[in-house]
């Protein structure tokens, strides 16, 4: 095709608009092949190769940004690498969606009339709650070095007794009890409670279909209810203190953490148990610090994000001996096993999300450190244990 095209033609040829083509070349995409006199765009057979290109690119979800990258590194560009890497952030995008029209389902399915804006605001926090826990439990489950199921350990760290009272705040999709489901002892009730438009919907269903199986006298149930509203603190002082306490991935989304802690001691019965973590003072943060400065990297964000965990963890500390006779830091081991530096590389982004255009703009080198480490070791093991508290009564 000799002919040239004005931005017109090109624009009516693959179907998109002339303002978007005049977009494309102000972000450095598309450039003309050549002005007229009147300073008119024109464009050759090789631009309408890119056009096609950029048109795939952006219908497949990458950003202008993206491409704008792909573009500039398309010879050195692994193709399939690329369509992988997008797969995954399109299926992360599919998640959100998923549960924002679930929430929207819920709101509209239980309100009379106008929907409250507190309840909207309220179900999407416990639906991000129960999405953060579980998004970490899949890749707990996918690189465990141990073949230890993460709420197995997690049950395993309660020492539940037989007999006992079970209170689980915010209980969510319930892993550790499905996945202990028949380990818990008999006689025990356990008493979750959550709002309707979580995934306690789907442990309410799943509490139907097994509870034939649990050991004699054993009751798990649902209730329907805030965790952050009096009525409902006034609804459990008012029956048999507990044995246990558990508000496992739940105290760093409360408005009023302190009075949550108030509220939870006086529920526990003499003796009993409340269990729940917080922010992490993780030993990962030492592996990558050690990584960085192998690397002749600047690792000074690292240590700050371990000193902003620490005074959190401190207070948090403070906090609980406020209320409780004795508090215990457990330290539940979660060791993470790699074989591919792109999946480390991913890890290293979600602990410092705040930091990611330095590690993006030394991804190269980085991923170079990850590959040889992995040449040498075979595997690379990362130690992230992680911080629950245990205060009793």
């Amino acid at each position: 095709m000799d002919k040239k095209m004005t931005s017109g033609e090109i624009a009516k040829k693959t179907g998109i608009s002339q303002k978007a083509v005049r977009l494309y070349d102000e972000k450095g995409l598309l450039k003309p092949s050549e002005y007229t006199e009147g300073n008119y765009r024109l464009y050759d057979a090789e631009a309408l190769l890119v056009l096609e290109k950029i048109i795939a690119l952006k219908q497949i979800g990458f950003s202008l940004e993206e491409i704008h990258d792909n573009l500039i590194a398309e010879k050195n560009m692994n193709i399939r690498e690329s369509l992988e890497q997008q797969l995954k952030t399109m299926e992360a995008k599919k998640r959100e969606i998923e549960r924002t029209i679930t929430c929207i389902k819920t709101v509209l399915g239980r309100s009379e009339g106008e929907p409250d804006w507190n309840s909207v605001a309220e179900i999407a926090r416990m639906i991000q709650t129960d999405q953060k826990a579980d998004d970490h439990h899949f890749k707990a489950l996918k690189h465990t070095a141990d073949n230890t199921d993460w709420y197995v350990k997690i049950y395993n760290s309660l020492g539940i007794k037989g007999n006992s009272r079970v209170l689980d705040l915010g209980c969510g999709f319930a892993k550790l009890w499905r996945n202990n489901w028949t380990d818990i002892p008999a006689g025990v009730v356990v008493d979750g409670y959550d709002l309707h438009g979580s995934w306690a919907d789907n442990f309410a269903e799943y509490i139907e279909a097994h509870k034939a199986e649990l050991a004699e006298g054993t009751q798990v149930s649902i209730h329907w209810s805030d965790v952050e509203e009096e009525e409902t603190w006034k609804q459990l002082a008012s029956e048999k203190p507990y044995t246990y306490v558990i508000a496992h991935y739940l105290t760093v989304f409360l408005k009023d953490k302190e009075l949550f802690v108030e509220r939870v001691a006086t529920v526990l019965a003499e003796g009993g148990m409340f269990s729940c973590n917080d922010h992490d003072v993780s030993s990962e943060h030492m592996f990558w610090k050690q990584a960085f400065d192998a690397m002749k990297l600047n690792s000074a964000f690292i240590s700050e994000k371990l000193k902003e965990k620490q005074t959190k963890h401190d207070d948090f500390e403070k906090l609980l001996k406020k209320y409780f006779g004795k508090v215990e830091n457990i330290k539940i081991p979660n060791n993470m096993r790699y074989d591919n530096s792109e999946e480390l590389f991913e890890r290293l982004c979600e602990h410092y999300s705040e930091n990611k255009k330095y590690l993006t703009d030394n991804k190269n080198k980085i991923k170079r450190y990850l590959d040889d480490k992995l040449i040498s070791e075979g595997e690379v093991i990362v130690t992230a244990d992680v911080d629950f508290w245990h205060c009793y009564k």
